[in-house]
C-alpha cells in the first residue's frame, strides 16, 4: 500500500508560483495513475490532475495552462508546478493512486491512499 506525504505549500500572492511534492512510502508508484486533488472550506474534494505511469495527463479548465504534473518513479515522487495561482485555488492539496487497471483517467472513487495535505493560500 501507499503512503503519500505532500509538502510544498504555503502563502503566496496571487500571480505567484508554487511546486508541491508527493513522497510515497511503502510501495511503487509504477502500477498506479498519481492524482491530485485539492479541497476548499465548505466544497467538496476535486480532482485537479492525472498523470498515468507512461505520462498521459488528465486536468479539468480550471487548472489548464497553469498547472503541470510531474513524476519521478524512481524517486516514487510526484510534483505539481502550479503557476498563476489565483485566490480561489486556496485549499488544502492532496495526492492519491489509483491501479492503472482503473483506466484513464479515474473516477475519483478509484483512487486511494490520500496523504495528510498541504495547505495553499493565495492572497495578497
Amino acid at each position: 500500500q501507499v503512503h503519500f506525504v505532500e509538502s510544498g505549500g504555503g502563502l503566496v500572492q496571487p500571480g505567484g508560483s508554487l511546486r508541491l511534492s508527493c513522497a510515497a512510502s511503502g510501495s511503487s508508484l509504477d502500477d498506479y495513475t498519481v492524482g491530485w486533488f485539492r479541497q476548499a472550506p465548505g466544497k467538496e474534494r476535486e480532482n485537479i490532475y492525472c498523470i498515468s505511469r507512461d505520462g498521459y495527463t488528465y486536468f479539468p479548465d480550471s487548472v489548464k495552462g497553469r498547472f503541470t504534473g510531474s513524476r519521478d518513479n524512481a524517486k516514487r515522487t510526484a510534483y505539481l508546478n502550479m503557476n498563476n495561482l489565483r485566490p480561489e485555488d486556496t485549499a488544502v492539496y492532496y495526492c492519491a493512486v489509483a491501479s492503472v487497471a482503473a483506466g484513464f483517467p479515474p473516477g475519483q472513487d478509484d483512487f486511494a491512499s490520500f496523504g495528510q495535505g498541504t495547505q495553499v493560500t493565495v492572497s495578497s
